[in-house]
């Protein structure tokens, strides 16, 4: 067996997290290697479909996130592959330790998916709010950490995850995200950006819920303003595309970065890190929480207090492609070459 058995028409009117319970369980009738673990949180992280097909491969271990991990690495050190869901505030901060030594020192091949993330699940206030997770995460040995855009680009990133040798770090968030492809075939590849949009005056570079947030500030600043502005979906956060990194420094030279996240040590750390060691000239802003916690409310609400959303990122890179940056000449799009897989448009409204 093998298949989504929706399309993506039907994906927009399901939760990014029940996508992911559909292809977990697709990976389950592929391969029976494949289990799946909770704590005590089936119903919320959206996997009970792969407990109603596969209970003797299922797993509650009551709310005890710490002895998730341990079960899930003795698990893949036994010869089979666990997928761990659970909220990713609890998944990055309150089982770190089992995590780090005995899955990352050990390499094994645990998934981990961290749902309601971000501030996806504002309505439950800070200690449900994961806004440091990558931070901690990336630091990690071993461990990849995924942000998908969308339910789709989810269904890639999961059966990417099986597919990678070991543990891998999924973060997904709480609800029905915004749809940002229109297939899964555009050419997903862990660690490989996607050039969502093309534009040589400025270029964004998000990932999760942001990645629709700055595609549609693409479009108004190329209509209202005439700026050319390149959007990156930097969906790998660990290992970073860094060519696609370099490329807009060398091409572009001024960049921003969003994400539903502390602007300390996440995405924008990353690209940081990357445009400092390269000793190239280039104007920077990260777009984030600003080293503070959220207020409560919905997910599209905190989006624009927190200064994430497409207004948000608009003005910032309406200010940024005014900065003068030595020796860099913005490129038209057409000139500049694509630094990863070029996304099919899944836009179909018209500006």
């Amino acid at each position: 067996m093998g298949g989504l058995s929706y399309t993506a028409v039907e994906s927009t009117k399901m939760a990014t997290a029940e996508i992911y319970g559909k292809i977990l369980c697709e990976l389950g009738e592929q391969h029976p290697d494949v289990v799946a673990l909770t704590a005590d949180l089936a119903k919320s992280t959206k996997i009970g479909d792969f407990q109603r097909l596969f209970p003797e491969r299922f797993f509650n271990v009551g709310i005890a996130e710490q002895n998730l991990f341990g079960i899930a690495a003795g698990m893949a050190k036994a010869g089979l592959t666990p997928f761990a869901s659970t909220f990713s505030v609890f998944a990055s901060l309150r089982a770190t330790d089992q995590l780090h030594t005995d899955i990352c020192y050990q390499n094994a091949n645990v998934t981990i998916i961290g749902t309601h993330s971000g501030t996806s699940f504002g309505q439950a206030g800070a200690t449900h709010h994961a806004i440091e997770d990558i931070c901690v995460l990336r630091g990690l040995v071993n461990l990849k950490v995924i942000v998908p855009a969308d339910g789709l680009e989810t269904a890639n990133a999961v059966r990417a995850a099986y597919a990678t040798t070991g543990p891998v770090y999924i973060r997904i968030n709480r609800g029905f995200d915004q749809t940002v492809y229109n297939t899964e075939d555009y050419g997903f590849e862990l660690g490989r950006a996607v050039v969502m949009h093309e534009g040589g005056d400025v270029c964004v570079i998000a990932n999760g819920s942001c990645v629709f947030q700055a595609v549609q500030a693409a479009r108004i600043l190329a209509y209202d303003h005439g700026i050319g502005c390149r959007v990156v979906n930097m969906h790998t956060v660990k290992p970073l595309d860094r060519e696609a990194v370099l490329a807009a420094v060398a091409e572009i030279g001024r960049i921003v970065t969003v994400e539903d996240h502390t602007v300390i040590g996440g995405l924008g750390s990353a690209v940081a890190e990357v445009i400092a060691e390269s000793g190239q000239g280039c104007a920077f802003k990260k777009l984030g929480l600003q080293d503070r916690f959220s207020a409560i409310g919905f997910h599209e609400d905190l989006m624009a207090i927190n200064r994430i959303d497409a207004e948000s990122i608009t003005a910032a890179a309406l200010q940024l492609s005014r900065a003068r940056v030595a020796g860099v000449t913005a490129r038209a799009a057409e000139e500049a070459p694509r630094p990863g897989p070029a996304a099919a448009d899944p836009w179909t409204d018209e500006v």
